[in-house]
């Protein structure tokens, strides 16, 4: 097995578009080996899925005697794929992944077709990849016979312009001006490498890192809040952590009380126990904080597994099901309910601010001219919409599953389906949080209270002036949203030491 990267932000960096992957020694030594015990098999008469039978429902009937008949017509049939192309990142880490588990020995894949592969995704020929069409049970079929289509030179690929942009281009024009001939393939090539779960695999990873981020903006924000309110920081006290015991809870109430000052005490006109929002967040996005720290080795032992059908170990085919993604499934499920109560908190915390019975006395909607303007009203029913629509967005999709293929695919995951679905939802998060930080700089500006934490708040600031009177806040909302997701990039790349 491939050594594990030991984060999934280190994952993410293995696959970037300056990154290469390769196949040392032993690595070309194992797939030759799987090569031969797979060759030995056929010619001992052993019934091979893929090879000598039929795919699917179909695996009782005889397979093409011609390898390369075989694995044309997989690819083929399942060229059904529709939909918006996914990310240009997410189809180029779910590439890495099938490579990274074919090279491991498993798969009894040719070093030379391996090495073609690599060599284009080392020179940055990355798929355009339909998001919609697959039920990730017998890997994410669909989507991966439209990447492998691609390198075959039919449909599109990514090309990067001077500027930097990604813009789909007919893949067989930037094979040839690579020089490379498409990729042909063979029966077993070919099904070992759309036999994975390597695409909900890999929106889930970076959905993850969205979530992560939106966490610790979430923090950040909080932090913020309690501090212009002047709530009562002994709710972030680390001994109450500490009784407790929850790992995440300690850590986001570090977080918390980092983002305020040493100085901090509670207001004479806050309350002796501030509402859940604002008293609970480090129990809430502690929580939120341990489930990605639990799902991700999961995800890692994924990323470097073996998901196709049937692999090959010491000599022996073994049919399987490695392929079924519900660890995928379940875990993207769960990132969805995480996104939910990041996103929920931050729109009960902007109700919080917009209250005068919560807010310390300043104006409803936090308007200065309340009756005349409305200030912050359109902000806050907007967010309520965003939170709605994160619920409906996030019902887990394994709980939709339905058979399918003759009743051969019986139990599926949905896997990319459900990140697909979280993928959404983690740009109306955003959007929660860009509002909160609206809320917040006009907090700021009733309270007179000046701009601290470097430069941080200022910018806020800027992109948020006083309102003086209503206007149109949509645009403020979006560049608040777009400043914050900023500063969740970097306290994330700051935690993993690669800023």
């Amino acid at each position: 097995m491939q050594s594990r990267p030991p984060s999934l932000g280190a994952l993410l960096r293995a696959a970037d578009w300056e990154a290469s992957i390769e196949a040392d020694e032993e690595d070309v030594f194992r797939m030759r080996s799987s090569v031969g015990a797979l060759e030995k098999a056929l010619a001992d008469g052993r019934l091979v899925y893929g090879m000598n039978r039929g795919y699917g429902a179909l695996v009782e009937f005889s397979a093409s005697e011609s390898v390369d008949e075989q694995g044309r017509g997989l690819i083929a049939h399942l060229g059904t794929a529709q939909g918006q192309p996914l990310p240009a990142d997410v189809s180029r880490l779910a590439v890495w992944i099938r490579l990274n588990s074919m090279r491991s020995g498993y798969s009894s894949v040719s070093p030379e077709l391996w090495g073609g592969l690599a060599d284009l995704w080392n020179r940055g020929f990355t798929p355009v990849i339909p998001r919609d069409g697959t039920v990730s049970a017998s890997g994410d079929l669909q989507p991966l016979s439209s990447a492998a289509s691609a390198f075959a030179g039919e449909g599109e690929c990514w090309h990067r312009e001077d500027d930097g942009t990604l813009v789909p281009r007919p893949a067989a024009e930037v094979l040839a001006e690579l020089g490379a001939d498409p990729v042909r393939w063979p029966a077993r090539e070919a099904l070992a490498f759309v036999n994975g779960t390597s695409v909900g695999l890999a929106r889930t990873v970076h959905n993850h890192r969205e979530v992560l981020s939106l966490l610790r903006v979430g923090a950040l924000l909080t932090g913020r809040m309690a501090t212009l309110l002047g709530a009562d920081p002994v709710a972030y006290h680390p001994d109450l952590s500490m009784v407790r015991g929850q790992v995440g809870q300690s850590t986001v109430a570090g977080w918390i009380r980092s983002y305020m000052p040493e100085s901090a005490v509670r207001a004479p006109s806050r309350p002796l126990q501030e509402p859940y929002s604002l008293r609970c967040a480090p129990q809430v996005l502690g929580a939120v904080l341990d489930q990605l720290d639990a799902m991700e080795p999961i995800l890692l032992r994924e990323a470097v597994g073996v998901t196709d059908n049937p692999v090959l170990v010491d000599g022996e085919v073994l049919h399987g099901g490695n392929f079924h993604a519900m660890p995928v499934a379940l875990s993207s499920d769960q990132l969805g309910l995480c996104l939910q109560q990041v996103a929920f908190l931050a729109d009960r915390q902007l109700s919080l601010l917009c209250t005068p019975e919560t807010n310390g006395g300043l104006p409803p909607m936090l308007t200065p001219r309340p009756g005349a303007g409305s200030g912050l009203a359109g902000v806050q029913i907007s967010t309520t919409s965003f939170v709605s629509r994160i619920r409906q967005l996030v019902t887990p999709a394994s709980l939709t599953a339905l058979p399918c293929n003759n009743g051969n695919q019986d139990h599926v995951p949905m896997a990319l389906n459900g990140a697909n679905a979280v993928s959404e939802a983690v740009e109306h998060a955003w959007n929660v949080l860009g509002s909160l930080a609206v809320g917040l700089a006009q907090c700021a500006a009733l309270t007179e209270s000046a701009p601290a934490d470097g430069d941080r708040w200022r910018d806020l600031a800027r992109i948020c002036p006083p309102l003086e009177a209503d206007r149109p806040l949509a645009a403020e909302v979006v560049a608040a949203r777009t400043l914050v997701r900023e500063w969740g990039r970097e306290l994330v790349l700051e935690e993993e030491g690669t800023s």
